[in-house]
């Protein structure tokens, strides 16, 4: 006989676990860039997708199956074998399993992204899945050599996160750095990830579905499972709320303001940190745990880009690896039941500390014959042609993730330049298209002197302003308040001769070569110059370096296309 509410309560967590995906995908894509949003999302529905399938295939037997060794599962294809745990079903314990398997491999999308040939990573993820998680997978909850320590890894910060940290640190070491990032130097330079909002938006949903995660990896909802579900809850929200809190105050005190991508990566380090204790430790012990996790994050990216030259796009490595095996090695200090600080003993410390090295170990090492294989037979990394153009279009013939957002000009450019000795683009256009004009519809082109109104006399002037992106809406509506409603905006990258002010993304000084700006274009006649220019000023002006720059054009003539009106007739409606 089994449980209804331990069954519906297991079901329920793994849905929870698999909205994860939606999570991860959300803040790898937008956390890189946009001509390889398509890409990342493709590779998180296939890490599950193949997942799930060879974990049922083979995974899940050489993890949870009999051994006598402790060390493998006895392989139990397509799961035929009874595995009901308490008073849930088999298949309930089966597809709950499953979306932890699919987390661990999702983890090395982000660390790799950008540059890596997607067949290869599917063939990576299907091993992983098939063998190298699930076995280690057997030492911790399978009943092996490791549960028989003692080993205490409540849901999976070293099982799951540390695991697929591991296997990003390595993948991405020998993948190498994305184009541009470092420089002859080795010095680090950013590369912006094209949505915030897209990162933000996936750690709301991990920090959601974390617990199903973690609550309900007690696999029962009734009898002592009961107090222990809301523990588990307020746990692993207290930890994650005091990892983002600190990594916000270490970033505002280090790059002198809040630094956003790295507070976001903080919540998720706290959840990865307090997975393996949440059951074991009190409220004000997990707020800790996440206070060190902070840290551990911050630093930790800082060590991996800066020290290590390994370029993570999303911090996965800091995140999943690092805290995942911090977060494993405190429960030996804050546990009630065997911690060190209410002990003394630290053989429970020493019991955790070994089952992050061995775990750490056995991914690192398998992972590197997997990627070194991979590597050298049917290739890791796209070329550096198809890396430039974006992996949407040169891996899924997809033009653009975002096709309605761009617009899309008549003549094609495609960058021949090659690369330069630092590893950047050498931008040299190149026309793709060689259409003759000869057949553009025909226009009949209005005598000037028939134009009413004319009015050649009247002295035009264009006026063009490049301003930061911000201040856009400010100075919109400074030009509709005096009268000016016909505007041109146009969204450029630039800089000025002064380089403007410093500026960190993820603790690295962002290039400001090219930065993103808004380019607005008027052409006034009857609205006096210097009162638009005042205007423009007005808004515009903060005394810092990089309010902008104003331009000023004289105006030989304007046709308005419709009508054939030329000059002041023709700016008429525009002012």
């Amino acid at each position: 006989m089994y449980s209804a509410v331990d069954t519906v309560w297991v079901l329920l967590g793994a849905a929870l676990v698999f909205f994860m995906q939606a999570g991860f995908a959300m803040v790898e894509t937008g956390l890189t860039r946009a001509k390889n949003a398509g890409n990342i999302v493709m590779k998180n529905l296939m890490d599950f997708s193949l997942g799930s399938i060879v974990f049922w295939v083979i995974g899940f037997g050489l993890m949870f199956g009999v051994s006598a060794s402790g060390f493998i599962g006895t392989p139990d294809f397509f799961v035929q074998g009874d595995y009901a745990t308490g008073e849930i079903p088999s298949y309930a314990f089966f597809i709950f399993q499953t979306m932890f398997c699919a987390t661990a491999a999702t983890i090395v999308s982000g660390a790799m992204a950008e540059r890596t040939k997607f067949s290869s990573y599917c063939i990576y993820s299907i091993i992983i899945s098939a063998v190298i998680y699930p076995i280690s997978g057997h030492w911790i909850w399978g009943g092996g050599w490791l549960a028989g320590l003692g080993f205490h890894d409540f849901a999976g910060s070293t099982a799951v996160h540390m695991v697929g940290g591991v296997a990003a640190l390595v993948g991405a070491k020998i993948l190498g750095a994305r184009i541009g990032k470092y420089d002859k130097n080795g010095k680090p330079k950013a590369i912006l990830g094209h949505s915030i909002t897209l990162a933000a938006l996936g750690v709301f949903i991990l920090w959601f579905a974390w617990f199903g995660f973690n609550g309900c990896s007690t696999l029962s909802a009734s009898g002592e499972a009961t107090p222990a579900m809301g523990k588990i809850f307020t746990t692993t929200s207290i930890a994650a709320a005091a990892a983002s809190t600190g990594a916000m105050l270490i970033t505002w005190i280090r790059y002198k303001k809040p630094d956003v991508s790295m507070t976001l990566n903080g919540a998720l380090a706290g959840l990865v940190a307090i997975t393996a204790g949440c059951d074991a430790v009190e409220p004000w012990a997990a707020a800790v745990i996440g206070l060190i996790a902070s840290f551990v994050v911050v630093f930790g990216v800082e060590f991996v880009d800066k020290k290590l030259r390994i370029d993570d796009p999303v911090g996965a490595i800091a995140v999943h690896g690092f805290c995942g095996a911090a977060g494993t090695i405190l429960v030996g200090i804050f546990a009630l039941d065997g911690g060190l600080i209410y002990t003394g003993d630290a053989s429970f410390l020493g019991v955790q500390a070994l089952g992050v090295v061995c775990v750490a170990a056995w991914v690192a090492v398998t992972m590197t014959v997997v990627f070194q294989i991979l590597k050298h037979t049917k290739g890791l990394r796209v070329s550096k042609a198809e890396e430039l153009a974006g992996l949407d279009i040169e891996e899924h013939g997809l033009a653009s993730g975002y096709a309605d957002f761009m617009p899309v000009c008549g003549t094609d450019f495609i960058a021949t330049g090659g690369i330069d000795e630092n590893g950047n683009a050498k931008l040299e256009l190149e026309s793709a298209s060689s259409a003759s004009f000869e057949k553009a519809v025909p226009v009949e082109r209005m005598p000037r002197e028939a134009s009413a109104g004319a009015a050649s006399d009247v002295k035009m002037t264009k006026l063009v302003v490049i301003a930061n992106q911000s201040k856009f809406e400010a100075l919109k509506s400074s030009l509709e308040s005096i009268g000016i409603t016909g505007i041109t905006v146009s969204q450029v990258m630039g800089a000025g001769m002064q380089k403007g002010h410093s500026e960190y993304y993820r603790g690295v000084e962002v290039d400001i070569n090219l930065l993103p700006k808004v380019k607005v274009e008027v052409v006034v006649c009857r609205i006096p110059v210097d009162t638009v220019i005042a205007a423009i000023k007005e808004a515009l002006y903060t005394g810092h370096i990089g309010d902008g720059k104003i331009f000023v054009y004289d105006v030989e003539n304007v046709i308005k296309v419709r009508t054939g009106e030329e000059g002041y007739e023709a700016l008429q409606d525009e002012e």
